[in-house]
């Protein structure tokens, strides 16, 4: 099949795309973005894809669909994931070849509405912390056509997970190891690479601020995420057992944000009044603030009981809200 009929069916597949809003709530959304805007924050706002993941796994929304989006939610920003791009690129002969026309289609769209192209999260692309050195150069390797993604949108980072081994001292050897390889290449597309709080040791803030500070370069940094810092499940081996050990929140941001480059704003579940029923946010922007981060903070809306797009929106309005209680 050429690039050009291709490019011509995903343009058809877009045209054909479920459209499940009514302008009236298009509108409504839009509106309410250009009221909060009026609220002062000293941070920007971006939209993570995985907030949406749900209508994008089952089939609802077309995840070259993203930017239309978020612009009809009144975002000037965006945060890619790069696993729910993973069954379209199943299609195409090569990674390679999906990304050739898949980029240009995200690229065009977050031009025409003028957003933001913040970074991709990258996700089942090998273990960069792999205590073997050949499965964990593939991983650099599979890591990079990512780095190419984010130069060509304008991305200024990927973000990176450090799993792998599962001793401490391997592990920490591994990453560092992992991420200066990675690193290295990164730096010659102009793109920092950055871990987030994801699980097992990297969910401990002081042993993943030894490795960031151990490979010590400039282009490798945080994400900090307000709500991932369980440490251990109670069934490895079933992510929904529950925590069994968990690293305080507080001090996992605050050791995080020296080398944040970016800010995860994690929400599940709301009161009454429209505060995360766990997580303090006013706590969490004060040591945003405090770290002087005036960058993008990402929406990413995790919650069962509502809607996606309720708890985008309600996400915002806390993040709006709580930013005003900031020294």
């Amino acid at each position: 099949m050429t690039q050009k009929i291709i490019i011509a069916a995903l343009a058809v597949f877009l045209t054909l795309s479920c459209k499940n809003e009514t302008k009236s709530t298009q509108e409504k959304s839009q509106n309410e973005a250009i009221q909060e805007k009026n609220q002062e924050t000293f941070f920007k706002i971006s939209l993570a894809q995985w907030s949406l993941n749900e209508p994008i796994r089952n089939g609802k929304m077309n995840p070259l669909d993203f930017a239309d989006k978020a612009n009809e939610l009144g975002f000037k920003g965006i945060e890619y994931v790069s696993q729910l791009y993973t069954p379209m690129m199943e299609t195409f002969d090569s990674p390679e070849i999906a990304l050739d026309s898949i980029l240009p289609i995200l690229k065009a769209k977050t031009d025409k509405y003028g957003i933001k192209n913040v970074l991709i999260m990258v996700d089942h692309e090998g273990p960069l912390s792999a205590k073997d050195d050949a499965e964990r150069n593939q991983a650099v390797e599979n890591h990079k056509k990512w780095v190419d993604a984010a130069q060509y949108l304008g991305c200024h980072s990927i973000r990176v997970n450090l799993q792998g081994a599962d001793d401490e001292k391997a592990w920490k050897e591994a990453s560092i190891k992992g991420l200066t390889s990675l690193a290295d290449y990164a730096a010659t597309k102009n793109i920092n690479v950055i871990v987030e709080n994801h699980g097992g040791f990297s969910s401990n803030g002081e042993k993943l601020m030894e490795v960031i500070n151990g490979v010590n370069k400039e282009n490798v940094g945080t994400l900090p995420d307000f709500g991932n810092f369980c440490m251990r499940l109670k069934d490895p081996a079933d992510y929904w057992s529950g925590c069994a050990e968990e690293y305080d929140m507080y001090k996992g941001v605050q050791e995080m944000m020296p080398k944040a480059f970016g800010v995860s704003a994690k929400t599940f579940n709301f009161d009454d009044e429209g505060n995360e029923t766990d997580i303090d946010f006013t706590r969490m922007l004060q040591l945003v603030k405090d770290a002087g981060y005036t960058g993008f903070v990402g929406i990413e809306y995790e919650g069962d009981d509502l809607e996606p797009e309720e708890g985008i929106i309600l996400t915002r309005k806390l993040l709006i809200k709580d930013a005003q209680n900031v020294k």
